[in-house]
């Protein structure tokens, strides 16, 4: 059997300043008709930047939809044709003032590929140098260093409840 599904319809239904919102009528690979939601997002990044004291850089920041403050690794979404790479740089410098050097690339991820395509590109880098952070109008957060090993074992004890953060401290002690 064909796991593939062929699109018969699409109608757009929401249009936002974060993402899109399209309703699909697509065909089985039975043959039967079915409809899928589709969240369509241009994608994101996120960092694991490491200092010369083996410490990583977090953000803490109220997180309206969890309705909570969550602890996360610096992470930010990909504008209109820019690259993964240039969007980590620029998003770990805006977050959290760092530099980083030699980005290694972790992977992707897709977080919800039940109803949404966005696609988040993970890297780690050494901090280079750390100067003032450049917060977007509205973005309130603070930075806190924690340990590579300590954030390893809280990202495995659930208490880091972010789940692009957890994935990038698993991959990240495959290149450390």
């Amino acid at each position: 059997m064909e796991l593939k599904e062929e699109t018969i319809a699409s109608e757009n239904v929401f249009s936002g300043k974060v993402f899109k919102v399209h309703v699909d009528q697509v065909k089985l690979s039975d043959g039967r008709i079915s409809r899928r939601e589709v969240v369509d997002h241009s994608g994101g990044v996120c960092i694991a930047a490491e200092d010369k004291n083996g410490c990583l850089l977090f953000v803490r920041q109220y997180r309206y939809p969890c309705k909570k403050i969550m602890l996360e690794l610096p992470a930010g979404k990909l504008e209109q044709g820019e690259e993964p790479l240039a969007c980590a740089e620029r998003e770990l410098r805006e977050e959290t003032g760092a530099k980083g050097k030699h980005f290694i690339y972790l992977g992707k991820i897709y977080g919800s590929p039940g109803f949404c395509n966005e696609a988040i590109h993970l890297y780690y880098t050494k901090i280079e140098a750390v100067g003032e952070n450049e917060l977007d109008d509205g973005e309130f957060l603070e930075v806190e260093s924690i340990p590579v090993e300590k954030a390893v074992k809280m990202a495995l004890e659930g208490n880091i409840e972010d789940a692009k953060t957890v994935i990038a401290l698993l991959r990240l002690m495959n290149v450390r």
